[in-house]
């Protein structure tokens, strides 16, 4: 069974749609490391996000020119084509889109082709500044919900704090930047560019490069009388300090909260806007009236459920926990006495043991906790004070009507590598086990597979493999996905299921009999009634590394699209370490075909995935390993029999394994090197039989149905 680090005086509840239930025993064996401080918790969310059946079909939408941060950075990070962080529709009927670039344009899109509406640098030069920090710049737009009749819209944008004589509203000791936050009026709202007035309405002062006013917005739910209509909510982060300080609990300063102003009001201590009286924190001694939520380091990004009013917010984490929080009035979300739902101990001597359960009396403390969570999977040896490459980009729920088969579902995201998840939202409540993650397949337009980075490496500077992922929607609640990488924007214009073509009809059972098979070492099989028997470990032979011992299937034809269904049993003690199983599909040689391993252990790169062998040492090829610790599931962890379905439709590439009737695959990847081939079944270096093996599919030379 898995290894949890429970937290104290609950129960983790069986992870459901992770490609397991309670009563499935494919299970990863996920043992943490020897501890090194008493307590010490180095996985805190064991779970993976479970591969999906369900994929987004995307679309490109609209294409940015090359933007350059302000002054040239050394942080090869910021190297992008576009840093875009965002697209949403004006409020003005007239269909047109905005995108807010940190290095300084605010571009409008009318039919898919952006214009600059307003250039932000150039307003605040030589003071603006976006070269340093990854989110430093001309940060986010909100549009008054009546802009086109008021044409009022608010911005978040840096500046260098030793080339103004501006004085902060609010500043951290030894403030390096200002966040600002402004507020236009646009003479003629549904002019092309800006002409009007500004005017500042607020300005914090952070002494760290990071963690600055991440997002502003305004509530879409809320309706003309509403207490929230028109109401400026802003989260702004730790500046970087909060794991060395205590401003995320300090009511008293901004840093670290979420805050929600009247931006047309006046009774501020600045005179520049208002704090509205039903604010959570009014009236209490010591505490900043405009507080809405307190203990963030970085809440990245937020949103409201269009059908329910809930508030969920990305929160990016520090060492090892990615969050979505539900937001209500008045939460403490602990930072930095709490990471996720863990004690983070900012006093600790070695700095990987950050992590402890939570005490027995954490209920007094009054902290809110994740609806749900992944973490870092950093590799074994992982020098755990650099960034790992992990942050969570926070998304929406679709409430969309394009797009049935993703309402309810809140569609977020991995901001570096460009994992797109899901999670139910009926099953993100507060006060419960965090709801299930699950990755999404993707499709380009033609419909074929992808990865965020397929779409978002092609003339893309600086690191290919980041994707520098962002979310948005339009006014119908559809959704679009946005990468700095090479500065595109994509709708999300379909949803398919992965490896859903048709395999073909043609069906080969009864196929145990020992003349059907040919084994690599035939001494080591047995072939007795239904069942198809490796009864003696198998030994490592020249050449490429593979399966050490398989036997393939003979009977009937070579396939080209297939489908095998067979059950699967290790014979090999359960005490035994590394024990395996393989199927093998698309076998042409010795040194030539794909295999799904399903093993013990997947907490190593060779174990758990799928593979191809071509003429040279296996290849992983699915993409559900991080590339860092973990293999990918499922684990065979008994001595039971287990239900296992490939697919592999080799004229799109798609290839899904499944593990006891799964609804979602457990293991996905996409390749089309071997078009046509056997199957077979083996192992490594462990024992075991299969039984019940059917094959359904196109015979090769026969025309693939594959679609």
């Amino acid at each position: 069974m898995r290894t949890l680090h429970r937290r104290a005086g609950t129960t983790r509840r069986p992870t459901v749609r992770a490609g397991l239930t309670a009563l499935v025993l494919i299970l990863s064996t996920l043992v943490a490391t020897p501890a090194r401080a008493a307590d010490a918790v180095y996985d805190p969310i064991p779970e993976m996000p479970t591969q999906s059946r369900l994929g987004l079909v995307l679309s490109e939408y609209a294409s940015f020119p090359q933007s350059y941060p302000t002054p040239a950075p050394t942080d090869a990070r910021l190297m992008r084509t576009a840093r875009i962080n965002t697209i949403m529709e004006v409020p003005d009927g007239s269909g047109r889109r905005a995108v807010p670039d940190l290095n300084g344009s605010l571009y409008l899109v009318e039919n898919g082709v952006p214009h600059v509406y307003l250039d932000v640098a150039a307003t605040f030069a030589p003071r603006f500044f976006s070269g340093r920090g990854l989110g430093q710049g001309f940060g986010y737009v909100a549009f008054h919900p009546e802009f086109g009749v008021n044409g009022r819209f608010y911005t978040i944008h840096t500046e260098l704090a030793s080339t103004t004589t501006a004085v902060p509203d609010y500043a951290q000791p030894n403030t390096l930047f200002h966040g600002v936050i402004t507020e236009w009026t646009a003479t003629d709202p549904a002019a092309a560019t800006f002409a009007g007035t500004r005017r500042e309405v607020l300005r914090i002062g952070f002494g760290g490069q990071v963690h600055g006013i991440q997002e502003i917005n305004f509530n879409p739910t809320a309706k003309r009388h509403d207490r929230d209509y028109g109401l400026l909510y802003l989260a702004v982060g730790d500046g970087g300090q909060g794991a060395r300080n205590t401003d995320p609990q300090n009511l008293a300063v901004p840093h670290g909260k979420l805050l929600r102003i009247d931006p047309r009001g006046t009774n501020a201590a600045n005179g520049r806007y208002g704090i509205p009286p039903t604010n959570p924190f009014v009236g209490r001694a010591g505490a900043l009236g405009e507080l809405y939520a307190v203990g963030f380091r970085d809440p990245h990004r937020f949103s409201w459920d269009r059908a329910t009013g809930r508030m969920h917010l990305g929160h990016i984490g520090e060492h090892a926990v990615e969050a979505i929080y539900e937001v209500r009035a008045g939460d403490n979300f602990g930072w930095s006495e709490r990471e996720g739902s863990f004690v983070f101990d900012k006093t600790a001597t070695n700095p990987c043991d950050r992590l402890l359960p939570l005490p027995a009396d954490d209920a007094s403390y009054g902290y809110t906790y994740p609806v749900a969570a992944y973490d870092h999977d950093p590799a074994a040896g992982w020098n755990c004070t650099d960034d790992v490459g992990v942050a969570v980009a926070g998304g929406f729920v679709y409430r969309g009507r394009t797009l049935p088969a993703l309402r309810g579902k809140y569609v977020f995201g991995d901001l570096v590598d460009g994992r797109v998840f899901y999670t139910e939202a009926n099953e993100m409540r507060r006060g419960r086990e965090p709801a299930t993650i699950h990755q999404l397949a993707l499709f380009d337009a033609a419909g074929a597979p992808v990865r965020m980075r397929d779409l978002s490496a092609p003339g893309a500077p600086g690191d290919p493999n980041r994707v520098d992922l962002r979310f948005g929607t339009d006014a119908a609640g559809e959704l679009y996905v946005v990468a700095k990488a090479n500065g595109k924007v994509w709708k999300v214009t379909g949803t398919r299921e992965f490896a859903s073509g048709d395999v073909g009809d043609v069906t080969l059972r009864r196929t145990a009999g020992a003349a059907n098979w040919a084994p690599v070492t035939p001494a080591k099989w047995r072939f007795a009634g239904d069942q198809v028997i490796l009864a003696e470990a198998g030994e490592s032979r020249p050449g490429p590394r593979r399966p050490f011992e398989y036997a393939v299937l003979t009977a009937g034809p070579a396939w080209s699209s297939v489908r095998v269904d067979a059950q699967v049993r290790l014979d090999t003690p359960v005490e035994v370490s590394n024990r395996d199983v393989i199927i093998v599909f698309g076998w042409r040689s010795d040194t030539e075909f794909y295999y799904a391993h399903l093993s013990t252990d997947n907490t190593i790169y060779p174990h758990n995935g799928i593979f191809k062998v071509n003429n040279a040492d296996r290849e992983r090829i699915d993409h559900q390993w991080n590339g860092r610790s973990r293999g990918a599931n499922p684990a065979i962890t008994d001595a039971r029999w287990h239900r296992v379905r490939v697919v592999h439709l080799p004229g799109t590439g798609e290839i899904a394994v499944y593990v006891d009737g799964d609804r979602d695959p457990l293991l996905t990847a996409k390749d089309t090197t071997f078009g046509t081939g056997r199957v077979g079944f083996g192992s490594f270096d462990n024992v075991g039989r299969v039984r019940d093996v059917t094959v359904t599919g196109t015979p090769a030379g026969t025309g693939s149905m594959a679609g």
